[in-house]
């Protein structure tokens, strides 16, 4: 069962957060500095193309995913060493090119390198998948977003700031003052069904 929405519309839905549009990516960068600097941790910027420095007018820290691939990596590294290691010294012991068994440390460790590698970036490859998709919610079958037609315009030529209700330091009207004092116009209640 979920929990009470803090905060509802008019028509009583649970409010998902407040937009505001912006009229050039100029404005919209600024606006984020402003939204940034009042201690808002939960709300996203929405434009038609990337906009140069968004990341560090919006606070974003770096992410994860290169740790989280690199382990992946190195784990398929040692994951593909040792079962060819395991397969040709101890499991299947074959002579390969009139070399005794064991001879990894005699200068035989170079046929495995193939191998290796390829498992090394096979398991990199999947973790960056499932982490991509896992750090960035995904997927996501329903965005509430989505139901504004303004909303839509921002794959064409409109630049928007949405503040999420779920924010600590939300209270709608001041949302809408911060918003309105950061260069922001069509102030939008978003209900989160």
């Amino acid at each position: 069962m979920n929990a009470p929405a803090r905060f509802v519309t008019e028509k009583g839905q649970p409010l998902y957060g407040i937009t505001a549009e912006f009229a050039t990516p100029a404005a919209v960068y600024h606006a984020a500095e402003t939204i940034r600097d009042a201690g808002y941790r939960a709300w996203d910027v929405y434009a038609p193309f990337p906009i140069h420095g968004i990341d560090e007018a919006m606070g974003i820290k770096r992410t994860k995913l290169p740790l989280i691939v690199g382990a992946a990596a190195a784990v398929g590294v040692l994951l593909g060493y040792l079962l060819q290691w395991w397969g040709s010294n101890v499991g299947y012991q074959t002579v390969v090119q009139g070399k005794p068994f064991g001879s990894v440390t005699e200068g035989g460790w170079e046929s495995f390198v193939p191998i290796t590698f390829e498992v090394g970036v096979l398991l990199g490859s999947f973790a960056t998948l499932i982490g991509m998709l896992a750090l960035n919610g995904l997927p996501r079958h329903h965005h509430p977003l989505m139901k504004k037609d303004r909303f839509l315009r921002t794959s064409d030529d409109l630049f928007m700031i949405c503040i999420e209700s779920k924010d600590e330091k939300f209270d709608p009207d001041r949302v809408k003052e911060l918003l309105k004092s950061a260069g922001g116009t069509n102030l939008d209640l978003v209900e989160d069904k």
